[in-house]
This record gives C-alpha cells, structure tokens and sequence, in this order.
C-alpha cells in the first residue's frame, strides 16, 4: 500500500521541527513569517503556517493578511465572508482596481512578464521569470534561456496552484467579490474545510489534522490540535485570500485585470493599512499587513504603482532568527513572438 501523500502544510512542519536539537516553543516558532519555494521555478510569496499555528489554532493556518473591509463570521465562525462597510467601497484599493478597468483597453502586446527576484537572508538572490499569455496560458523558468525553452516545448503550466490563483484573481475583477474571496481562500484542495459547516466540516478538517498529529507526535510535542473557529479562522481565511492573491499579483500582474481583482481581493481584508508613498520617484500605495496577522510577530509590506497596481517589492522585516526577505518585480507587456525569439 503506497504512503499517504504530505500536504504541504505536512512538509512545513516537518522543516520547522526538524533539525531542532530540543522541543520547540510551538508558541514562538509557528506564526513567525518565511518564504518558500514553490516547485523549484516560480518564487511563491507566503508563509509557514508551521509549528505554532498549527498547534495552538488547528490544522492548516498561516500567517499573512491584508485588507480593507472586514471579512466576518457567523456566530458559530463555521464561515467567513464580507461584511458590507462603507470602508470597502471608499477603499483606495478599490478606486484603483475601477481605475485599471477602466483603462485596460489600451494595454499593448499579446502577454505579460514578471522577472522577480528574490533575496532571503544570506542566501543568493533567486530569479523566477513569469510569462502570461492572454490565452490563458502560463510558462516558468529560472532565466531567460529557461523560459524560452518552456515556451517552445508547449509546457504550459496554467492548470497548477499559480494559474489556479491567476485565474480567481481574473474572476475577481469583474465577478462576484464574495465568491471570489471564497475561491482565493480555497486554492489548496487542503482549505477546502474553511467554508464548510458542521459535522462536514470538522471531518475534513480532521482528514489533514491526522497527519500533522503524526509529525508533531515524532517530534515530541504535545500540544493539541485544535479545530479553529470564529476569529482564529477568519484570520486564516484572510490569510490564504492574501498570500494567494499576492501569488497571484506577482505571477500574472502584468495583466491588467489580474492587478484589477486582486486589489478587490485585498479590499476586503481588514489587517491591512493602505498608505501613500513614492518608488523610484513614481506615486505608490504602500500596503502593510502588521503583526495581528502574524499571531503577533512580524509583518509583510507590499508596495505597488499607485496608478497601475503593478508589483514593485515585497518586504518581510526581519523576525526573531527568520532573516528578513525582499523580493523585486520587473513587469512588461510582451508578445510571445518576441518571447520565442529572445527579444526581451
């Protein structure tokens, strides 16, 4: 009989209590913020839900947030949507998302590039290069030599988790905010329990929590799991809603729309400040997702054009032993012509 698969939150946690010479403060260890590698090309902005979250909250927390309005629960926190604020609507995020729609027609080229490089710690910068077609399709690579390769042998990767978010992200643009939200929390086929109710609910929920008793139980630690509800869950789901939309954001932002839903997304979180500021001596909106969505410890700030939504870096301040990250984006509409003929 073949070994159940490890989610991915499974993995993490494997990372975070190993190699620990004694039993980790659960506590401390698990709602502090780091990056990840997603299937060794494209760089995923998120974090560990880790030790920590997943011990004190349940199963499959994590840790970063943004927002605008306010993402509520029920009574009984079996799901979370979106509050109808006033906040919402007057939302900077908002205003500029109507501001990119309405000005989407003139864009140029056939598809979008992302170059984003990423610095963690002392670790040498890693470069992820995104291609977007307007097909919808989705190519990946580590350089340029990379990409154009990808290109040419068709390995279009628009049916993994990146395009998953790409797509909601495009949804959220002009569709209906509430199930966009609903559809960016749930990317990971794991977070699917999020929005169920009931005795439906808690037995998907303890389907994952069975593998990460297993790992914590190697690891010596004791602390229960516990199923999250009310606003420990709503902050997960807000959570997912902003990690996956900056994925998506630093993926597939060359689209116009792509930039569109996600600040809708990210309108609709309330651990988020929206500030004015200035990049490269360009109007920027600088957003801040502060320590409440981290369990208390760290924050991330993403700082975009204030005119187009375009990525321009993402920071993580450093945390405790967590090194501080920094990833860059370069963004470009291109056609794929040019692509496949190294013009870029």
């Amino acid at each position: 009989m073949n070994a159940p698969q490890e989610t991915e939150l499974g993995y993490e946690l494997r990372q975070l209590v190993s190699d620990q010479p004694f039993a980790p403060d659960i506590e401390a260890i698990g709602l502090r913020a780091r990056k990840r590698h997603r299937r060794g090309i494209a760089l995923r902005g998120a974090t560990a839900a880790g030790v920590a979250a997943v011990a004190a909250v349940g199963v499959f927390t994590a840790v970063h947030t943004t927002g605008g309005a306010t993402a509520g629960t029920t009574a009984s926190g079996q799901s979370a949507g979106i509050s109808q604020q006033s906040s919402t609507v007057s939302s900077p995020l908002v205003t500029l998302a109507a501001n990119i729609t309405a000005n989407s027609h003139s864009q140029s080229g056939n598809a979008s590039l992302i170059i984003r490089t990423q610095t963690d710690g002392n670790i040498p910068p890693q470069v992820s290069y995104n291609l977007y077609t307007d097909g919808g399709a989705y190519y990946a690579g580590g350089d340029k030599r990379s990409l154009r390769q990808a290109v040419a042998r068709h390995e279009d990767m628009a049916d993994g988790i990146t395009a998953t978010e790409v797509k909601t992200a495009l949804y959220a643009a002009a569709g209906n905010l509430a199930s966009a939200r609903e559809q960016m929390a749930t990317v990971l086929p794991g977070d699917q329990w999020f929005f169920l109710t009931g005795a439906a609910q808690r037995a998907a929920w303890e389907k994952g929590a069975a593998q990460e008793r297993v790992i914590l139980k190697e690891k010596g630690i004791k602390t229960p799991l516990k199923m999250p509800t009310g606003k420990a869950l709503q902050s997960i789901i807000d959570n997912r809603v902003w990690n996956n939309s900056v994925d998506a954001l630093s993926a597939g932002g060359g689209n116009p729309q792509v930039r569109a839903g996600v600040l809708r997304l990210l309108s609709t979180i309330s651990a988020v400040t929206v500030a004015h500021s200035t990049s490269g001596g360009q109007p920027a909106l600088t957003l801040t997702a502060g320590p409440e969505v981290f369990g208390g410890q760290g924050e991330q700030v993403l700082t975009i054009n204030a005119k187009t939504g375009m990525p321009i870096k993402s920071v993580e301040p450093a945390n405790g032993n967590v090194p501080s990250s920094t990833d860059t984006f370069q963004v470009s509409r291109v056609t794929l012509a040019d692509i496949k003929a190294g013009r870029f």
